[in-house]
């Protein structure tokens, strides 16, 4: 064992914390034992097993020329032979040259959508006379199991948790959706070249908040490595046709998560450190009015991005006046009315709204929370139609602040 934890000394600092050397011998001990492999066609049992179990299945598919996310009945649904490619302002489907079931990069969904709704009802009322009658509506309280869940969205998963659950008072619908969740995490081995996990700490492989966790490995036998990171997960991993992991099969596993990391090093990367200083005190650098002339403001970044947050309010009304529904709705703080207050609007240019989202997401979030509110899933740059890459924004403010 002592040789491979040699290829663990770079989690040593994961998420700025130390890990010990007995924390880590741990790790590899717990990782060693437990590991087995599936054969490809086992995926069917692992969506059998979870229904069975009650849950409701959603995983990656095909739909409409991206790979989205959306209920699976069956292992065929899988984007098998699929990935794509993306670069700022571009996503295009490709079809790879094996039968990977997981070969693809984080498309236009995020799981935001399923524990934070774009769309939900909170309560309606009905008038009678002078009688008001409020109804709560009923959380949506069923079991459901994420497939395919890259380390970049588990990490955005505990950032919402942080958000919904963490403070004084918790988000009912949120914890509702969160408390019958499994995860089904799969490591990254091909990212994207808007990828950035690597630097934010995020990836490419989930160590914790996952039941399971799978690698998918293509250097000549076609299989998956299975980790079970919960009770629930090895209950559930112990029911699945598999054999025990042998040393080449982890040593496999580590070897596509380093090329990952390696892939991502030699692209565009996020220097973080100083960022918070950095964007807090130059709210009047001159970059900000540059990708002002090209953000278009549509607001494509916030919608698309795993880990915003902003919502607003809607009041809907029948035309008698007696019934009334009122609905918590995603926003975005690139919308103009969103910074509305008495008198008219705080950030009226596209400037300031830009500026308010970077410095938030990337500065003051962690005033706000003690983490940055980035995961380096890179959608925001993808989607973006201006091709506006945040990398390139942050490493053109620290150019020049060197000068």
């Amino acid at each position: 064992m002592a040789h491979r934890l040699a290829s663990l000394l770079s989690d040593r600092f994961e998420g700025g914390t130390p890990l010990t050397t007995t924390e880590l011998i741990a790790r590899e001990t717990a990782r060693t034992s437990d590991a087995r492999v599936l054969v490809p066609e086992a995926l069917e049992d692992l969506l059998t097993a979870l229904h069975d179990r009650g849950y409701r299945v959603l995983g990656p598919q095909l739909r409409a020329g991206t790979i989205v996310y959306g209920e699976l009945t069956r292992a065929a649904d899988l984007p098998t032979g699929w990935t794509a490619e993306q670069e700022p302002g571009h996503y295009r489907l490709a079809r790879r040259n094996d039968e990977a079931r997981f070969g693809y990069t984080p498309g236009p969904h995020s799981w935001k959508q399923e524990l934070f709704p774009a769309r939900v009802r909170l309560f309606s009322s009905k008038r009678t006379g002078a009688d008001l009658e409020l109804t709560e509506e009923p959380l949506d309280e069923r079991p459901t199991a994420l497939v395919g869940v890259r380390a970049c969205e588990v990490a955005a998963i505990r950032i919402q948790d942080r958000v919904f659950l963490g403070g004084r008072f918790a988000d009912r619908d949120y914890a509702a959706r969160r408390r019958e969740l499994f995860v089904v995490a799969v490591d990254c081995g091909e990212p994207a070249a808007t990828c950035f996990c690597d630097s934010v700490g995020a990836g490419p492989s989930a160590e914790h908040d996952f039941d399971l966790r799978l690698t998918e490995l293509l250097d000549g036998e076609h299989r998956l490595l299975a980790v079970a990171g919960s009770a629930a997960g090895a209950e559930l991993l112990g029911a699945l046709p598999a054999r025990a992991a042998s040393d080449d099969d982890l040593a496999a596993a580590d070897q596509l998560r380093e090329q990952a990391r390696a892939t991502m090093r030699a692209g565009a990367e996020l220097q973080v450190e100083g960022l918070h200083d950095l964007l807090v005190e130059n709210p009047e650098h001159p970059r900000w009015d540059d990708v002002a002339k090209r953000c278009l403001g549509c607001a494509n970044c916030t919608l698309v991005c795993p880990t915003c947050f902003c919502s607003s309010v809607e009041d809907v009304a029948d035309l008698t006046g007696t019934e009334a529904e009122r609905f918590r709705v995603w926003d975005s703080c690139f919308s103009v009315k969103y910074s509305e207050l008495h008198g008219g609007s705080v950030r009226t240019s596209t400037k300031s709204r830009y500026r308010q989202w970077l410095t938030h997401k990337l500065g003051t979030w962690q005033d706000q929370f003690g983490e940055l509110g980035c995961v380096g899933c890179g959608r925001c740059i993808t989607w973006c139609p201006a091709g506006i890459d945040l990398r390139e924004e942050v490493n053109a403010l620290q150019e020049v602040q060197a000068q």
